[in-house]
């Protein structure tokens, strides 16, 4: 059956992601909560893994409800933070830490995402498995933390989430919030990265290419995508479904206590 498997959403941009119960989606397409903090330099740039390997040295917690913010550093020691309140004492942490000015900046309409005129991103149980296949040693979970999908889609082969991309593509539906494909997601350094160390996998990406293009789908349409380094696509929520009170996934429970979320696949109007 295809369902809604997981939903991730991260709350500090370039910081660990969180599974939730159930995402509302904003007016701007995103969802709540998902980058909706950014660390950014006094130039204006967002401090994120392509910046700097040293968040990877970071395991860090969010509870959406209270707002409260865990981090834990290599050393094992914690700092609890309710943001936004507790945003100054937040950013002299982190500059103490990366050893840099920092400021802690919020966006709560639409979230720091890198592209903000596409939403989220979606990515198969079957892609993760894929992925993490190829390389001796990953495991899914690490593939998963690797890729940072928000929606990650179980029941459906490999690169399922590919045939959404092209001029022609369908759309699909998670529970009464219909999505629209945009694009496919080219990758940077970060999944190259073990999530817990920071190492880079040798020949990562020469190794990423040469499989996604043997296991390229005959679904997908090969002009969608600009070369193989891609995995996950980036999809918005349909005009008129922005801002749904029930959001995606509702009801929905991580522990697979509730039905499975069905997720229809149809052509566009």
């Amino acid at each position: 059956m295809t369902r809604l498997e997981r939903l991730r959403v991260y709350p500090v941009k370039g910081l660990d992601g969180v599974d939730v119960d159930a995402a509302r989606t904003l007016d701007g397409g995103t969802l709540a909560h998902d980058r909706e903090f950014a660390l950014l330099h006094s130039s204006g740039k967002v401090l994120n893994g392509k910046r700097t390997d040293r968040v990877h040295d970071l395991r860090t917690d969010f509870g959406p409800e209270t707002g409260a913010f865990v981090v834990e550093t290599p050393a094992g020691e914690t700092e609890r933070f309710v943001l936004p309140d507790d945003r100054e004492r937040a950013e002299t942490w982190f500059s103490e830490f990366f050893e840099v000015d920092l400021t802690l900046e919020r966006d709560d309409s639409r979230g720091f995402v890198d592209r903000r005129e596409m939403g989220l991103s979606v990515l198969s149980t079957g892609s993760v498995e894929e992925i993490a296949s190829w390389f001796e040693g990953m495991t899914p979970e690490s593939g998963r933390r690797r890729m940072r999908a928000n929606v990650e889609v179980s029941g459906v082969p490999a690169f399922w989430e590919d045939r959404f991309v092209s001029d022609e593509a369908p759309r699909f539906e998670i529970g009464s919030v219909e999505f629209e494909g945009l694009d496919s997601c080219g990758r940077c350094i970060v999944p190259a990265r073990d999530p817990e160390t920071g190492t880079e996998t040798p020949g990562f990406r020469e190794r990423f290419v040469e499989q996604r293009a043997e296991t390229f789908p005959e679904w997908a349409d090969p002009a969608a995508f600009d070369h193989h380094y891609a995995a996950m696509i980036l999809a918005r929520v349909v005009e008129g479904d922005n801002g749904s009170e029930s959001g995606i996934g509702f009801p929905f429970w991580n522990d697979g206590s509730a039905p499975a979320v069905a997720i229809a696949v149809r052509a566009p109007e």
